[in-house]
C-alpha cells in the first residue's frame, strides 16, 4: 500500500537493530528512583550468617543530605511477567505476548529516538560531547535536545505498547494512578526510569495473569498523559511533530504526541432498529439518517471528510425529549445504519457509550474516562459514533452544589472536546447528547452542541396508529382497518412538513419577540433584517450568544446539504466510497442546493426555540425549588414558635 506524501517509512531494520538493546533492558539493569517512591519494597538478601539487612546510610556531609542514598535495585521484567502467575512454571502465551509487544515497543521508541537525533542537531552536538568539543553556547541546546529526545523517546514507547497490546484487552480494568518517574536527562536513562516504574506497578496490581495486560495497558496511558503534557511547554520538539512516522509491519501510525489506536471497531450487540421502526420523530430521524452516510464520505488516507470541509457536517448534537418519546430507538437506528454500512464497506466501526457508571469516586477518573471515551471515539483509523444518554445526570451543571466532582470533571473534558481550542473536526465521527431533561445540562455544554435533534415521538392519529400496529407484533388477526401502515412515516414528505412547521416559533417568548420584529421592520428577507431577529432574541435571552450563531449557521449549511447521499453509494462502494477524497469532494458539491431566506428563518426558529423552551423550564424548576423551600421555612418557623409557647 503506497503512503501519503507526509508520512515517512520507520523501515523494519531499523527498529531490529535495536532488538538487543531491548531485550537486554526488560532481562534486567538496575536503577535508583529519583522522583517515584518503590511500592513494593525489595527483599535485601542477607550479607552473612547473622547479620540482617541495614537501616540506610544517611550522610551528614552539608550538600549531601539531600541526594538520594537508595541502592540500585535490580529490574527483571521478563522474570515479573512470567510470576504473573505463580502456579504455572512455563510461560504463557499471553506473558510472551506481553512480553515481545515490550520489546517491539523499546525499540520502535529507540528507532524513533535515533531518527530525532538525525533530523536535529542532537547526533552532532553528541558526538562533539563525547570528543570533549562541545562549546559553551552549545550546552542549553544540547540539554533541551536531550529533554526532548527523552520525552519523544517515552511518548512513542507509551503509544506503541497501548497500540500492540488494545487487541488483547479484556474486560478487567486496573487504575495504576499517575506516572512519576519521567526522567528527561536522557532517553536511556528515561527508558530505565519508566521500565523501573512499570516493574512496580506490576508487582502490586498484576497479582494474576488476567490482570497483567490491563495494567501494562493502564502504565501505558498514563505515560502518555503525563509526557504529552510535559511536552506542551518543552523547546526542540518541532521535528517530532512535525513528521509522521509509519511501521508498516504493525500498521501503526506515529504523528506526534498523538494516540495511535488499532483500527478495531466495537463489536455491538444492542437490538438494531430500521428506519421504519421510528415512529414520529420526523427531523430527527432524517438528520440521523443523514449524519449516517455523512460519515462514510471520510477519507482515510487524507483523514478529512468532503462534508466536514464543504460544511454542513454535524460533529455534536442534542437530543431532548419527553421519556417514551424514542430517544434510544434514534439511537439503536443510527449505530445500526452506521454498522451496516461499515460492513458494506469494510470499515472499522466502534460506537461507545458513556454512562452513569463512568462516574467515579476517585479524584480525577472520572475526567480520565471520559477522555478515554472522547480519544476511542476520534480515533482517525475508525468511524466513530459516541453517545451520552441522559447527560442531565452525568455531566454536573458548573455551580450547582449537588453535582459531585466527578461530574464537574465530565463538564471540563466535554465542553474542551466538542468546542475547545485543541478540538479538530476531521468528519470521521460523531457525539450525540440525550436528555430528558436538557435544561439541567450545563448552559455551555449545551450550547456546544452543534444541531438540536427535538424528540418528540409520535404526534398524529397516524403515528399512534402505526406505533400500535409496529408494536403489536404478528401473533393476532386483529385487521389494520382504515388505514396505510407507515404511510405517514414517509420520510420526505414528513420533514418537508416539519421543516415548514418552523417558519414561524412555536414558544411563546420566542413568538412575541418574532412578532415584535415582524412589525417593525417588515418581512425578515435580508440579512440586515434577519440580523436585527438576533439581535431582539439576545436581548430576551442573554444566554443567545455568537455560539448560537454559529450553530444556526452550521445548521443551514447542513440544510444546504438537504439531500441523502444515494443507497447505491452505500451499497456498491466503488460508486463512491472507494473513490479518492477529490471526487468524493467534486461528488458532494455537485448535490447541494443553494441556501434560501426561508431555511435560515426556519433554523434560527428551531435553535431559538430551543433555547427558550430549556430556559423557560429551567427556570420553572428553579421558581418550584424556592417555593417548596419556602414552604418548608415557613412550616419549620410554626413548628418552632409553637413548641417554644
Amino acid at each position: 500500500m503506497s503512503m501519503p506524501a507526509d508520512v515517512m517509512e520507520l523501515r523494519e531494520e531499523e527498529i531490529r537493530a535495536h532488538y538487543d538493546a531491548a531485550a537486554g533492558l526488560l532481562e534486567g539493569f538496575d536503577h535508583t528512583p529519583r522522583i517515584a517512591k518503590p511500592k513494593v519494597a525489595a527483599a535485601a538478601p542477607e550479607r552473612s550468617a547473622g547479620i540482617g539487612t541495614r537501616r540506610r546510610f544517611r550522610s551528614t556531609t552539608p550538600g549531601l543530605v539531600t541526594r538520594s542514598t537508595a541502592r540500585p535495585e535490580g529490574v527483571h521484567l521478563v522474570a515479573r511477567i512470567e510470576g504473573a502467575d505463580g502456579d504455572d512454571p512455563l510461560v504463557s502465551p499471553l506473558q510472551a505476548t506481553v512480553l515481545h509487544s515490550l520489546r517491539r515497543a523499546v525499540s520502535i521508541a529507540l528507532a524513533v529516538g535515533e531518527g530525532f537525533s538525525e533530523a536535529t542537531e542532537l547526533a552532532a552536538l553528541r558526538r562533539a560531547n563525547l570528543e570533549g568539543a562541545l562549546g559553551a553556547d552549545k550546552a542549553t541546546v544540547f540539554a533541551e535536545l536531550l529533554a526532548a529526545e527523552s520525552l519523544v523517546v517515552l511518548y512513542v514507547f507509551g503509544n506503541a505498547t497501548s497500540y500492540l497490546l488494545a487487541s488483547h484487552a479484556g474486560e478487567v480494568s486496573v487504575d495504576v494512578g499517575a506516572v512519576e518517574e519521567v526522567l528527561t536527562d536522557n532517553a536511556p536513562l528515561a527508558l530505565n526510569g519508566v521500565l523501573w516504574e512499570l516493574d512496580q506497578e506490576l508487582a502490586a496490581f498484576a497479582t494474576s495473569e488476567d490482570k497483567l495486560v490491563p495494567t501494562v495497558l493502564a502504565y501505558a496511558e498514563q505515560v502518555m498523559e503525563k509526557v504529552a503534557l510535559r511536552a506542551q511547554t518543552a523547546p526542540q520538539l518541532a521535528a517530532f511533530t512535525g513528521a509522521n512516522y509509519r511501521v508498516e509491519a504493525d500498521e501503526l501510525t506515529i504523528s506526534g504526541f498523538t494516540p495511535a489506536r488499532s483500527a478495531k471497531g466495537t463489536k455491538l450487540t444492542m437490538s438494531f432498529k430500521k428506519p421504519n421502526e421510528v415512529v414520529g420523530n420526523h427531523i430527527a430521524k432524517y438528520q440521523s439518517m443523514k449524519l449516517a452516510k455523512m460519515l462514510m464520505a471520510y477519507d482515510f488516507e487524507r483523514k478529512l471528510n468532503p462534508f466536514a470541509e464543504l460544511g454542513g457536517f454535524i460533529f455534536t448534537f442534542m437530543g431532548d425529549g419527553m421519556p417514551g418519546t424514542g430517544k434510544t430507538t434514534l439511537i439503536q437506528m443510527m449505530a445500526g445504519l452506521i454498522n451496516d454500512y461499515c460492513q458494506v464497506a469494510g470499515y472499522a466501526f466502534r460506537y461507545q457509550n458513556f454512562g452513569i457508571d463512568n462516574i467515579d469516586s476517585y479524584q480525577g477518573k472520572s475526567g480520565q474516562n471520559a477522555k478515554a471515551f472522547i480519544t476511542g471515539v476520534m480515533d482517525q483509523n475508525v468511524i466513530g459514533f459516541g453517545t451520552v444518554d441522559d447527560i442531565d445526570q452525568i455531566a454536573g451543571k458548573r455551580g450547582d452544589r449537588q453535582s459531585s466532582a466527578g461530574q464537574q470533571e465530565v463538564t471540563a473534558v466535554l465542553m474542551e472536546a466538542f468546542a475547545g481550542a485543541n478540538t479538530v473536526v476531521r468528519g470521521n465521527c460523531t457525539f450525540g447528547m440525550f436528555s430528558n431533561y436538557p435544561e439541567n445540562v450545563d448552559d455551555a455544554l449545551r450550547q456546544r452542541a452543534g444541531a438540536r435533534f427535538l424528540v418528540d415521538g409520535p404526534k398524529t392519529r397516524d403515528d399512534y396508529i402505526d406505533i400500535l400496529n409496529l408494536l403489536m407484533g404478528k401473533n393476532h388477526a386483529i385487521p389494520l382497518g382504515d388505514h396505510e401502515a407507515y404511510a405517514a412515516q414517509e420520510i420526505k414528505k414528513a420533514v418537508a412538513a416539519s421543516y415548514d412547521g418552523y417558519s414561524r416559533p412555536q414558544e411563546p417568548g420566542l413568538i412575541a419577540v418574532f412578532d415584535r420584529v415582524q412589525d417593525q421592520i417588515g418581512d425578515l428577507d435580508t440579512i440586515a433584517k434577519m440580523g436585527t431577529y438576533l439581535k431582539a432574541i439576545q436581548e430576551a435571552d442573554s444566554r443567545f450568544t455568537g455560539r448560537a450563531i454559529k450553530n444556526i449557521t452550521d445548521a443551514v449549511k447542513v440544510r444546504a446539504m438537504d439531500f441523502e447521499l444515494p443507497d447505491e453509494w452505500m451499497e456498491n462502494p466503488e460508486l463512491f466510497l472507494f473513490k479518492g477524497y477529490d471526487d468524493k469532494k467534486a461528488m458532494i458539491a455537485d448535490l447541494r442546493v443553494p441556501i434560501t431566506v426561508e431555511m435560515v428563518i426556519q433554523e434560527i426558529n428551531r435553535y431559538a426555540d430551543s433555547e427558550f423552551r430549556y430556559a423557560d423550564k429551567s427556570d420553572e424548576v428553579a421558581i418550584d425549588n424556592m417555593v417548596r423551600d419556602f414552604g418548608r421555612q415557613e412550616e419549620a418557623k410554626r413548628r418552632y414558635l409553637e413548641g417554644k409557647g
